[in-house]
């Protein structure tokens, strides 16, 4: 802060949308500096170069904030970003938890195994499992992914009981209000609270369907469409939650 006490005023911090941009921004707040978060995939299509090295990218990054053509992203409130860190950790091991119950439904089919394995997903069920299995190293390996599991259990319902908890604290009736819509229970509340964080960023329907990856950017030229793009532009946790609703709705 020394280093740039001269230059303070009328000084505004950009930072390209990495996984390190949290301190500056708490920094910067905590100091009085004006700090913009930019789009990292935006900022590489816009001054994407042959030469690439810090220097050259701060320089560019200067010239796209005084140019205002600086591709601006959502600064996530500081107040709930752990426990949205922590709520996609948790999905995280989730679909690691699932792909061991695929593993061990494939393994029941591979050896014909006329036991049931719906109802695996409980933990009293996946007693005595791999015991029904002959060969000694195929019950080795269900065992494993059955102890995963037990662990997967206990840790993933540590975590849910923590985000809840901080979600009754953190917006209360959004979250309840998330919850009386159909088919919302509370793994998806979570994920739609967590994720778009204030809704009121969004001025216009559109703007926050296109954040949620739910519709499709044109490619046009001269009046002709040629295909999409965009695909990878948005919240892909939030298009996993709408996309997941609108299952268990249809259903």
């Amino acid at each position: 802060m020394t280093t740039i006490q001269p230059f303070r005023k009328g000084l505004v911090v950009g930072v390209e949308c990495m996984f390190t941009w949290y301190w500056m921004s708490d920094l910067c707040r905590k100091t009085g500096i004006d700090f913009v978060l930019g789009h990292a995939l935006y900022m590489k299509a816009i001054h994407g170069g042959k030469a690439k090295n810090d220097k050259i990218d701060s320089r560019k990054i200067a010239g796209l904030l005084k140019g205002g053509m600086f591709p601006r992203a959502y600064v996530y409130p500081k107040k709930m970003r752990p426990t949205r860190d922590l709520l996609r950790r948790r999905n995280h091991f989730m679909r690691k938890w699932t792909e061991l119950l695929a593993h061990i439904i494939i393994t029941g089919s591979q050896y014909n195994m006329q036991e049931p394995f719906g109802r695996i997903r409980k933990k009293n069920f996946r007693v005595g499992l791999a015991e029904q299995l002959a060969h000694p190293d195929v019950q080795k390996s269900i065992a494993a992914d059955i102890a995963m599991l037990d662990t997967y259990d206990g840790v993933i319902a540590s975590m849910e009981y923590e985000i809840q908890k901080n979600a009754k604290h953190h917006d209360p009736v959004s979250y309840a209000l998330l919850r009386t819509l159909p088919r919302i229970g509370e793994i998806l509340g979570l994920v739609i609270l967590y994720e778009i964080g204030d809704v009121h960023r969004f001025a216009r329907a559109q703007e926050f369907a296109s954040y949620c990856r739910l519709v499709k950017s044109a490619r046009e030229s001269n009046g002709k469409v040629y295909g999409s793009s965009g695909k990878n532009i948005g919240n892909a946790h939030l298009k996993w939650a709408f996309s997941e609703a609108a299952k268990l709705f249809s259903r």
